[in-house]
């Protein structure tokens, strides 16, 4: 067990939908103003919510792609606002989507200097050219994540499909790094 708690927060959550069918996009613009949709630069259209704060693209292959909320929960809660949406508009919608989460990034503090030229060397399957990047890449094999490592003890996580993968993998590199004598509290 750490001798610190590391502080992690889930920044943004990226989940993908498939309805199954065809999506008329210029009959969503006439109902919903408010979207954004330029075909000539991008195929698709940009649904944003309130609440929660998400931006979902929708495609006229059905596709959608959510990006912006701040957990699983919120992520499928916003793709179904947006399908609720839509269905209010005059979109038919039959099938009951099939949502799968891409990418979970979160950012996390463990509250200690990081060695990194040391952890460079002892964690093994990680890139550091403080040239290049101040931060440490390390890729981690269970649970698969990439984690930035930063000289200040803050950490990005990115690359998690659950949110449960996030503290897992947190937790571990705390772990490995306090038993390596990679990290010091002041």
């Amino acid at each position: 067990m750490p001798k610190v708690k590391a502080l992690i927060n889930i920044e943004n959550v990226v989940a993908s939908a498939t309805l199954n069918q065809k999506v008329d996009l210029n009959a969503v613009v006439k109902g919903y103003p408010g979207v954004e949709y330029r075909p000539e630069q991008f195929p698709g259209l940009v649904f944003r919510l309130k609440r929660p704060k998400t931006a979902t693209l929708i495609f006229n292959s059905g596709k959608m792609v959510c990006t912006g909320a701040k957990s699983e929960k919120e992520a499928r809660r916003a793709v179904m606002k947006v399908i609720k949406e839509l269905k209010k508009g005059g979109i038919i919608i039959i099938s009951k989507p099939e949502l799968k989460i891409q990418n979970i990034v979160a950012s996390a503090s463990l509250g200690g200097m990081i060695d990194l030229e040391k952890a460079a060397y002892n964690l093994g399957k990680t890139m550091y050219e403080p040239e290049q990047f101040p931060g440490l890449i390390y890729r981690m094999d269970e649970p698969k994540v990439v984690i930035l490592l930063f000289a200040s003890g803050k950490l990005v996580c990115t690359g998690a499909k659950k949110e449960q993968d996030v503290y897992d993998a947190v937790h571990k590199l705390h772990e490995i790094l306090e038993e390596k004598e990679l990290i010091f509290y002041e």
